[in-house]
């Protein structure tokens, strides 16, 4: 039932860890441990291929592309967790709350379509290797990352768009940042209908870049049995293992999340679940493509070499 008070609600308090309380320090410490990590992991990753021509290839481009998205992504959201961990969290205002919802939304699909242009140059590289540098050009892999950001304004801008026109008529969220579900919670009105559209959208942008990674992976494994020497095979498959790795941890996270029903999990649970997109997955990147990748490591050893003292 709807509640009557249509007072109107001009700040958000995000409740954060509030069913955690007695954990708060040492949450705070994880976390804080695991946001340094990820900052550190994802601005060498950048700068090592920047700087290393060996990394110079379309799969690096994406790669670094991604983890500058991820920096960004963390950026938004685990700051304030951080501090709301430690009691010096502040109210947010409506349209503080909205800028941190537009940069989730904007980032989180970002990196969805980052990982199925990421599936699609290893489809490239495996079933066209000879026309490889022809059609993963520079201006097709430009065209690709813009692609992927453009998808991620344009649903963060018609998301946001649609939940802050509604009335709210409470002013705490039950969560650690500005999602989108916890904040409609709050509104005054029939949010079924946003419910709806929140869905179908959560769908599209989640299983259409899914599927095409999985269309890709298909005609890959398809090309790979086809090599006859086991090597080959190996080898072949060796170039996939990091970026699948990172596929089925990220689109598995963001599935779970975004197209469940609604009231299937607990608040903690969905916490939880949401600690593990914005945390664990962020992090998952640079660990995976740093000590699963052969030539990110050679890179790394190269760059070592050069600056012993560093």
């Amino acid at each position: 039932m709807k509640r009557e008070n249509h007072t109107a609600v001009g700040e958000f308090v995000l409740q954060g860890f509030s069913s955690f309380r007695e954990h708060k320090i040492i949450l705070f410490v994880i976390f804080l441990t695991l946001y340094l990590l990820t900052l550190a992991g994802n601005v060498v990753i950048v700068t090592i291929i920047s700087v290393d021509r060996h990394l110079h290839t379309p799969m690096y481009f994406f790669l670094s592309m991604l983890s500058a998205s991820e920096t960004v992504y963390t950026l938004v959201i685990i700051p304030k967790m951080l501090c709301n961990l430690v009691g010096l969290s502040q109210p947010i205002s409506l349209a503080g709350c909205a800028t941190q919802m537009f940069f989730f939304i904007t980032l989180a699909i970002n990196n969805c379509f980052l990982l199925t242009a990421m599936g699609y140059d290893r489809y490239v590289a495996i079933c066209n290797p000879l026309r490889y540098t022809v059609i993963m050009n520079k201006r097709v892999c430009a065209l690709l990352v813009s692609g992927a950001c453009s998808i991620g304004l344009f649903v963060a801008i018609t998301q946001i768009s649609s939940v802050f026109r509604l009335p709210f008529c409470d002013r705490e969220v039950a969560h650690y940042f500005c999602d989108i579900r916890p904040v409609m919670k709050l509104s005054c009105a029939d949010t079924t209908l946003h419910d709806i559209i929140n869905f179908i959208i959560s769908s599209l942008v989640i299983v259409v870049p899914m599927g095409l990674v999985f269309i890709s992976y298909v005609l890959i494994v398809s090309t790979i049995l086809k090599i006859p020497s086991a090597r080959g095979r190996k080898k072949a498959f060796a170039t996939c293992a990091s970026h699948l790795t990172v596929v089925v941890v990220h689109y598995g996270c963001a599935s779970v999340a975004y197209l469940k029903p609604k009231s299937e999990n607990t608040r903690d649970q969905d916490q939880l679940i949401s600690v593990t997109y914005t945390v664990i997955t962020p992090l998952l990147n640079p660990v995976v493509y740093t000590l699963r990748n052969k030539e990110v490591k050679d890179a790394l050893h190269r760059a070592i070499r050069k600056n012993p003292l560093a």
